[in-house]
């Protein structure tokens, strides 16, 4: 089969498109043919090496869509399915043509959503639900604040948020992003670069949950935030470091929350799905290109003008 990968740390050019051996699923696995996958901030970091992989060479891809092989553990061959856990694959990650997965880390993939959609939908679909529900417990009513909109994680979230009847507060660089922001259900958005996002919070008292994806914005997640607010940290787009008034944050009693590894429930996941075939969901995707443009997307996203997800795609 064809994958991409990198056997050295280095920038997008170490991304290789070569030839490997098929792998053999076990009995607990089903094989999967992999049509579509996305580009996340840390195959970036993965193929710099300022997030080290456990042996090279290494085929990065956190999520896959494709088709089943072969009858195995329930699912049946040509069934249309996603696993947002790709990167424990036989196999390979996503960037594979084909991978081995636990049946237990599988959805099946609803009838009117494709393979782009289901790979846009999939990782980030399954952290923005974690932190917004299974740990930051967002209610109706409450207000959140949304860093890196724009984001795959960002958009998804937005849209989600929305359809519990939380209100919506958006960060954004770019009066570009700002309008496809506002058009997927944000209530407010907040150009960091022109205006205090902690300012903007006190202007409606404040936020009841931030999901922070910047990291080095945690100060200002706190100022944003209500009296016994809620921060989850999920990503660190802004770096790994952070300096808080550990003052600020105790006399304001919010609860700062590092959930670790953001991945909600298969069943979670499905529904999220099911959202997408009927339309009320919008994975937002800013393009689609070869697998073995691998490098060329990977330039794309370090740019920071990326709308949504790019997604790769097999066989084409």
């Amino acid at each position: 089969m064809k994958a991409v990968q990198f056997s050295q740390y280095g920038g997008p050019e170490v991304l290789h498109a070569v030839e490997v051996p098929d792998p053999i699923a076990t009995p607990e696995e089903v094989l999967i043919d992999v049509k579509a996958t996305t580009v996340n901030h840390l195959d970036l970091f993965q193929r710099d090496g300022s997030r080290p992989v456990p042996r090279l060479p290494f085929t990065p891809g956190l999520e896959a869509a494709g088709v089943v092989v072969s009858d195995s553990q329930g699912f049946h061959a040509g069934e249309h399915v996603l696993t947002t856990r790709a990167a424990g694959a036989r196999g390979g990650g996503g960037y594979a043509g084909r991978i081995a997965v636990p049946a237990r880390d599988l959805v099946r993939i609803p009838e009117g959503v494709s393979f782009e959609e289901a790979a846009a939908a999939g990782l980030t679909a399954s952290t923005a639900w974690t932190g917004l529900f299974d740990v930051g417990q967002l209610r109706e009513g409450e207000r959140v604040l949304i860093w890196a909109a724009s984001s795959g994680v960002g958009s998804i979230a937005i849209q989600l948020a929305r359809q519990v009847g939380a209100w919506v507060m958006a960060t954004t660089g770019s009066e570009h992003k700002a309008e496809e922001l506002r058009r997927l259900g944000a209530d407010m958005v907040v150009n960091y670069k022109q205006q205090s996002i902690a300012e903007a919070a006190r202007t409606v008292n404040g936020v009841n949950l931030v999901l922070e994806l910047v990291g080095s914005t945690l100060q200002e997640s706190i100022d944003a935030c209500a009296p016994e607010g809620r921060v989850v940290l999920i990503g660190n787009l802004g770096g790994q470091k952070a300096t808080v008034d550990t003052q600020s944050w105790r006399l304001k009693r919010v609860n700062v929350l590092g959930p670790g590894l953001m991945h909600t429930t298969p069943a979670n996941e499905e529904h999220v799905l099911g959202l997408v075939a009927k339309k009320i969901v919008q994975p937002v995707i800013a393009d689609v290109l070869p697998v073995e443009q691998a490098a060329e997307a990977h330039r794309r996203l370090a740019d920071h003008e990326v709308i949504g997800k790019i997604v790769l795609v097999h066989g084409t």
